[in-house]
């Protein structure tokens, strides 16, 4: 389904190449898995049972975890409204609406497609924006769940969880058995559980360099379709500026959601411009949104 939201090529050649690199790591480390005659049935079937799990179930999960509630147009009016808006603008189906007890300030979207999608903004971040910065980061969302990034990125995961369980499988069940018990060779376990490692480290960066791309991508096509690009910009730097005002416990707290997020929630003294992050730094963000409104021709 088609929407009025920008595309961006360059960043979308950058995820293309990402996830072709994904994949040819998926199909290296099962080959290198069959030819140590490793059994793995029962690893990929459980692994496609979480992935199913997580890709059509994605809503109902993160809203509970995350402790969001859904709300009419009569119980949040204002939001029901920039929404409406928004998705008049963009030419797609409306979301479910949802607001999570935070104080935290953020937001996130979710859901495998437009039809199965809601978005969920935090009371801490209702308070802190003002109506045109809050409708830059729904704007922002919103592009999520055009572009079924939470699909894509569900996707994208399999592959470190097939190499985190195949590494605990090794640990449990393989480790001291050898290739030749003969002649006392390395025990296959061993190789499995090193290759496992190797492999889910390198799909863990490569997904968070496309989960960091995809959000350069989410922020252009809002602030493209708001048409006010400062408007994302200042509700940036409001709410990663009210993060460390955030009890140190409540960040940690929100962090392993960070995903989902349209700003990390980091513990004090950590980095934004980390390569690790789901994020791009806060300056990087910035920079982008600068150059796009020197291109509108307005803030």
């Amino acid at each position: 389904m088609g929407t009025r939201f920008a595309s961006d090529h360059g960043l979308t050649s950058r995820m293309v190449v990402t996830m072709f690199l994904l994949g040819l790591l998926y199909v290296a480390f099962v080959g290198v898995l069959i030819s140590l005659g490793v059994q793995a049935v029962t690893v990929l079937v459980i692994a496609g049972v979480l992935l199913f799990a997580q890709y059509f179930l994605s809503d109902r999960i993160a809203l509970f975890a995350m402790g969001g509630r859904e709300v009419s147009p009569q119980e949040a009016p204002e939001l029901h409204g920039l929404i409406d808006r928004l998705c008049a603008l963009a030419d797609m189906p409306k979301p479910r609406v949802a607001i999570a007890d935070s104080d935290v300030p953020n937001a996130f979207a979710t859901g495998r497609n437009q039809k199965k999608s809601v978005i969920c903004v935090t009371t801490g971040i209702l308070r802190r924006l003002e109506p045109q910065e809050l409708e830059g980061v729904l704007a922002h969302e919103l592009s999520h769940v055009a572009h079924r990034d939470v699909a894509v990125m569900t996707i994208a995961s399999f592959l470190g969880i097939v190499a985190g369980l195949m590494t605990r499988f090794a640990l449990y069940t393989g480790l001291g058995r050898s290739r030749d018990s003969n002649t006392g060779g390395v025990p296959v376990g061993l190789i499995i559980m090193l290759v496992s490692i190797v492999v889910y480290a390198i799909s863990f960066l490569l997904t968070r360099a496309l989960s960091r791309y995809r959000e350069l991508a989410a922020d252009r096509a809002g602030a493209l379709l708001t048409q006010r690009p400062s408007a994302l910009a200042s509700a940036l730097t409001k709410v990663t500026g009210d993060m460390a005002r955030i009890p140190t416990q409540d960040l940690r707290e929100a962090a392993p959601f960070n995903a989902f997020y349209f700003a990390p929630a980091l513990a004090k003294g950590e980095s934004l411009a980390n390569l690790f992050s789901t994020h791009p730094s806060l300056e990087r963000r910035l920079e982008q949104l600068a150059k796009i409104s020197a291109q509108l021709g307005r803030g």
